[in-house]
């Protein structure tokens, strides 16, 4: 497969719509996000999602997070949107926060990886958000790498693991943030902080008014 490599701007209509269109129709497409840059795929579709398993080398047990444009495509993602949930997104989205919610029955079950729950976030980077309304779909986008290799931050750090693996690479400069989004879980009965990232557990206390429990995968390593 050969891959296309395109600098692009949030006002890059040619190389956006194409974007979109690689996506509808089951491609993988490379962008940047605040974060890092992610691998994405059309979330609702089976067909498409499993190439991102393939492309990085990722076991598919491991769930994904759709990435969204606006809040009207959350219920394509998410069935339920407790109050603390739109506090959190008023605070922190567009941002570097995922939301961890009961699934809809619109959202494909590979992103899910069989669990009941799904991961959301509105990245803040306007090259994403584009390519997002673009393809008109909630997109699944890990990171642009090979699983375990670092994350990247730069379009020339996707190529060097992603070329000849997907048709399509979006430069849109380095990653202001640079490290994974924090992710909370809003399950349960109280929130649970997942992954620590550049939001604090401390400002999203502050913005739902509750404490937030800290997983044990955060407490204690792993076996």
């Amino acid at each position: 497969m050969k891959t296309e490599y395109i600098k692009v701007t949030p006002d890059s209509a040619e190389a956006l719509s194409r974007a979109g269109e690689i996506i509808r129709r089951g491609g993988l497409v490379a962008f940047p996000t605040e974060t890092v840059y992610g691998l994405a795929a059309n979330a609702l579709s089976d067909e498409a999602v499993p190439k991102i398993f393939a492309a990085k080398g990722r076991p598919q047990d491991n769930p994904l997070i759709s990435h969204i444009a606006s809040l009207d495509m959350l219920p394509m993602v998410v069935r339920e949107v407790p109050g603390a949930a739109y506090r959190l997104a008023e605070a922190f989205w567009p941002g570097p926060l995922t939301l961890i919610l009961p699934r809809s029955k619109t959202v494909a079950d590979s992103v899910c990886a069989g669990l009941d729950t799904a991961s959301v976030r509105m990245p803040s980077h306007p090259v994403a958000l584009a390519v997002i309304r673009a393809a008109g779909v909630p997109l699944a986008a890990p990171s642009a790498n090979l699983s375990g290799s670092p994350s990247p931050t730069t379009a020339a750090d996707v190529l060097a693991d992603m070329e000849g693996k997907i048709p399509l690479i979006l430069d849109g400069g380095a990653c202001s943030v640079g490290v994974e989004s924090t992710v909370i879980s809003l399950a349960g009965a109280q929130p649970v902080l997942l992954r620590p990232g550049y939001i604090t557990k401390e400002q999203l206390e502050d913005a739902m008014g509750c404490a937030v429990a800290l997983s044990d995968a955060v407490l204690h390593k792993l076996k």
